[in-house]
């Protein structure tokens, strides 16, 4: 394997698969199959996921909603979405730690990095909810943090479309797909992959950023193993 500790960053919106709303759970237990083919390798996993598909925080201050109590009901999306997750994975037999930044000691561990670490190391997807735990930062901050934070090899960003484009190949057919970009490339070009706080860690840290579709079996355990799948941004 290519990568031996990654950080799969997934959106909320993945999760509701044909539906507008919600957690799909045919398309939870679908990823949860992905993710074991590629622990059953002995890759150390973790995970970070929005929740765009129960709340986003954003939207709810546009509509008046005061932004810090909009961006924790956020948070608390993104911890209902690790359950599923967690309980997806479990099903399939994946042994799994749920750890959040705001602590909700009833149904996940507080996050510790030392802790978060000694559970990949033991064999265990770690799932890390509720963001940074801060309001006005995005989970694509929180999932560059984490795996900084854990020393990953890579961040995984797992989306609806096979790489990055020139423009959005759902709406413009004439979109040209990327194999490989350098950060200072996507500054240059405008190109939107994760905002632009999460982009700079991930440049400041020299963490390559590998986007795919993870809607198409097999994908995951092929870019773990550095096959040339979707666009990779590297220095």
């Amino acid at each position: 394997m290519k990568y031996q500790r990654i950080l799969l960053k997934l959106s909320g919106e993945a999760l509701m698969g044909n539906q507008t709303y919600g957690i799909d759970p045919e398309q939870i237990n679908n990823y949860a199959k992905e993710i074991k083919e590629v622990f059953d390798t002995g890759v150390e996993i973790a995970i970070v996921i929005g929740g765009g598909n129960i709340f986003r925080g954003i939207s709810g201050s546009s509509k008046g909603m005061d932004r810090v109590q909009a961006d924790y009901m956020g948070m608390l999306a993104t911890v209902i979405n690790g359950l599923a997750l967690q309980s997806a994975l479990e099903n399939n037999d994946v042994p799994t730690r749920l750890q959040t930044a705001i602590k909700i000691e009833a149904i996940a561990e507080p996050f510790i990095k030392r802790k978060a670490t000694r559970h990949l190391e033991k064999g265990r997807v770690v799932i890390f909810g509720s963001g940074t735990g801060n309001p006005f930062f995005t989970t694509d901050s929180a999932a560059v943090l984490r795996a900084i934070e854990i020393e990953a090899d890579v961040i995984l960003k797992g989306t609806r479309v096979d790489g990055i484009y020139t423009s959005d190949p759902e709406k413009n057919k004439e979109a040209v797909k990327f194999d490989t970009l350098s950060f200072d490339d996507v500054l240059k070009k405008g190109l939107k992959i994760m905002d632009t706080t999460a982009f700079t860690l991930s440049q400041e840290n020299k963490l390559p950023i590998i986007v795919f579709d993870m809607n198409t079996k097999g994908n995951l355990l092929n870019v773990v193993k550095g096959e040339k799948i979707g666009t990779r941004v590297d220095l």
